[in-house]
């Protein structure tokens, strides 16, 4: 029971974070762009991030809502947070500007503060898939790619 409760709470709080920054991207849509193509490392990938980074934070919310789907969100969830948290380090270690194209509140963040907020729910998706088993319900997965990911 407990740990359903904590399972539940941990996708929620993933689909807050990733609707919330996707839609607060999407409302901003051209700032979003034009910080985003200020970055040392992505510039050259500036226009297309700009929709994928929103999008598959969707995707991810969606996969987190819909019960047969968690556990692959929960994977997706970790995927893209370490991906963030990389970019993060990468950023303060050898850039020397430093852009932020968070969406909203999560922008005033410093960079420290970010970094801590990102390890957090690093550990968070682990712990979320830790307590995910396999339910009886799940859909089968055919791609090998994503089954040996999911088992």
């Amino acid at each position: 029971m407990l740990r359903k409760l904590v399972l539940e709470i941990i996708c929620l709080l993933f689909i807050l974070l990733f609707a919330y920054t996707a839609a607060s991207k999407f409302l901003d849509y051209e700032n979003f762009r034009a910080v985003i193509g200020q970055s040392p490392i992505i510039t050259r990938f500036a226009p297309a991030l700009a929709i994928a980074v929103p999008v598959v934070e969707i995707i991810i919310a969606l996969l987190l809502s819909i019960p047969p789907y968690r556990r692959l969100g929960l994977y997706a969830s970790f995927a893209i947070m370490v991906l963030f948290t990389t970019y993060i380090i990468v950023l303060v270690t050898f850039a020397e500007k430093i852009p932020c194209s968070c969406g909203g509140v999560i922008s005033r963040l410093s960079w420290t503060e970010h970094l801590y907020f990102n390890i957090f729910f690093v550990l968070l998706a682990l712990l979320g898939m830790w307590l995910h088993t396999k339910q009886p319900n799940d859909p089968p997965v055919k791609n090998r790619f994503i089954h040996g990911l999911t088992n």
